[in-house]
């Protein structure tokens, strides 16, 4: 199964870090992308920009509206994904509990539901 992985944490923090502090993070997630990537777990990761380079898009009625920032104001904010391969929801959590830059914050967890032009949109 495929499973994503959202990494969260508050933007602050990351901005009061040192530079050889979050330099350790990113060179670990570097790292721990390559042993993903090798073992046959990793379909993509990247980091997200900050939250105040966003666009948040609405459409209602067949009408467009976009207002700059995030979704929704939060304690903390998307900052990048994991979109990995494993057999079942208990390895995804053991591969995303490893995620270095889930020591800022937390890691959401999330199965894909595969749509197809013949399936159904299951009702959530």
């Amino acid at each position: 199964m495929k499973y994503l992985c959202l990494i969260y944490y508050d933007e602050k923090t990351m901005e009061n870090m040192s530079k050889g502090e979050w330099d350790r993070i990113c060179e670990a997630a570097l790292v721990y992308e390559e042993e993903l990537r090798t073992n046959g777990h990793l379909i993509a990761a990247q980091a997200l920009q900050p939250v105040q380079t966003a666009t948040t898009l609405r459409v209602r009625s067949g009408k467009v509206s976009m207002t700059d920032g995030p979704f929704a104001e939060t304690k903390e904010q998307l900052g990048g994904i994991f979109l990995i391969r494993a057999r079942d929801l208990n390895e995804a959590i053991q591969v995303a509990s490893r995620i270095p830059p889930a020591v800022l914050g937390s890691v959401e967890v999330r199965p894909i539901r595969e749509l197809t032009a013949d399936s159904s949109v299951q009702a959530m």
